[in-house]
């Protein structure tokens, strides 16, 4: 059940909405960047692993880091920074939603359909959990499906002669092939983020120092696997030019015979791996904001519940959030905004790793070597070389804004509460 779990969370829709931004970095090699992402991915979840089976309750990086650094600002920015990067996340594939998957029913503006789409996600994360749950269980198995139909679909193309399997190895000639595939990883790497959500859940597993482990690494090697099957097929059976331009390069795919299926059911499939994706990054983003002020790091009123018993403040503010970036950043900026803020997270973790080693926990526990979580710093340093300024900038201000909540929230703490935090 936790590889089912660490497998749904990490095939999202990423792959729906990026084959074709990746394809314009690399050319047709599009599988390329997704192995050197699926490789730097398995770095940090190496240090994840050691972490979570070392700490079994410990839950979550801005805890390891709190644990780790002894810093309880340094715990709060980690925190809000994979909560930043769930909305980012879930504005990139709102942008995705309005694009050219929803052209098959309605052409309306991308931010327009956006925005309504992230409002329809709001309302369903604050209609409660279970709803949202029994969604994403749907959506999941839906998606799925979608990437097995264009596995299907690629196999026939090239089994009756179309297509063109030399074009999975050719290169931009823009740039470098290195430095195209390092472009793309970068964007690629946010199609395999969602493994670390594992970490919140790893408690309720019987043998979390058994299980842990070979469920994450598991996972993450099907999602992978099947990443590359899709990218590799998608590349031979679609010229490049067509993936590049456009935003549901696998809506390009189905459209091939012999097994082609109506563009609308393909759309719709794809429309539904977006909202999924959306759903579970928002829910996630507005339970932690919840979870951080029931821990008194965050004003009280993120803690406020509705009738419902949903965080009708922690919602609104994700939400608002959304909105701004919709308006301001698109498809690409956005995926890259929100690697960026992982990347951060997973640099946290690996050092935490690292720090923490020589503290002795009284049960066996998974063991990295010492060079992984070296090796995964200098990975998600490499790969943030290939971020744009506008990036960073957009990345800042998020967490810019963390920090102007961390001071609202410091000044309204009385002084006795500071010292009993500073003791714990």
């Amino acid at each position: 059940m936790l590889f089912f779990f660490i497998l749904g969370d990490i095939l999202g829709g990423g792959i729906y909405a990026l084959i074709g931004e990746i394809s314009g970095e690399v050319g047709g090699a599009i599988w390329a960047p997704f192995l050197v992402a699926l490789l730097l991915a398995a770095l940090t979840a190496g240090s994840y692993a050691e972490l979570v089976t070392k700490y079994p309750r410990a839950g979550g990086a801005g805890l390891y880091a709190k644990k780790a650094f002894r810093s309880p600002m340094i715990a709060f920015l980690i925190a809000f920074a994979v909560m930043a990067s769930g909305v980012t996340s879930a504005s990139a594939l709102a942008r995705a939603f309005g694009g050219d998957y929803l052209a098959e029913f309605i052409v309306i503006p991308v931010a327009v359909a956006a925005l309504v789409f992230i409002g329809v996600v709001a309302l369903i994360n604050y209609i409660g959990i279970l709803v949202s749950v029994r969604v994403n269980v749907a959506l999941t198995v839906v998606e799925l499906g979608g990437l097995v139909l264009v596995v299907v679909i690629g196999l026939a193309v090239l089994s009756d002669g179309q297509g063109d399997p030399g074009r999975a190895l050719e290169f931009s000639d823009s740039t470098a092939p290195a430095l195209a595939v390092l472009a793309g990883a970068a964007l690629a790497f946010y199609a395999l983020i969602g493994f670390e959500d594992s970490v919140n859940i790893a408690e309720e597993t019987a043998d979390p120092q058994r299980s842990y482990p070979v469920a994450l690494f598991a996972g993450l090697a099907a999602a992978g696997t099947i990443y590359l099957l899709v990218t590799i097929i998608a590349s031979m059976a679609v010229p490049t030019h067509r993936l590049e331009t456009s935003s549901g390069a696998l809506l390009e795919v189905v459209k091939l015979g012999p097994l082609s299926v109506p563009t609308k059911l393909f759309s719709a499939i794809g429309l539904m791996a977006l909202a999924n994706g959306a759903l579970i990054n928002m829910i996630m983003a507005s339970r932690l904001l919840y979870g951080m002020a029931q821990e008194g790091v965050l004003l009280p009123s993120f803690g406020r519940l509705s009738r419902r018993q949903t965080p009708i403040v922690a919602i609104a503010f994700t939400t608002l959030i959304a909105a701004g970036l919709i308006l301001t950043g698109d498809l690409g900026a956005l995926a890259d905004t929100t690697v960026v803020l992982l990347l951060c997270v997973f640099i946290a973790v690996n050092l935490a790793a690292l720090r923490l080693r020589r503290d002795q926990v009284d049960h066996d526990h998974f063991k990295v070597p010492f060079a992984v979580p070296v090796l995964g710093i200098i990975a998600c340093g490499i790969v943030m070389t290939q971020v744009e300024v506008e990036t960073w900038l957009r990345a800042g201000a998020l967490l810019g804004l963390g920090l102007a909540l961390w001071g609202l929230q410091r000044l309204a703490t009385p002084p006795e509460a500071d010292a009993r935090e500073a003791r714990d």
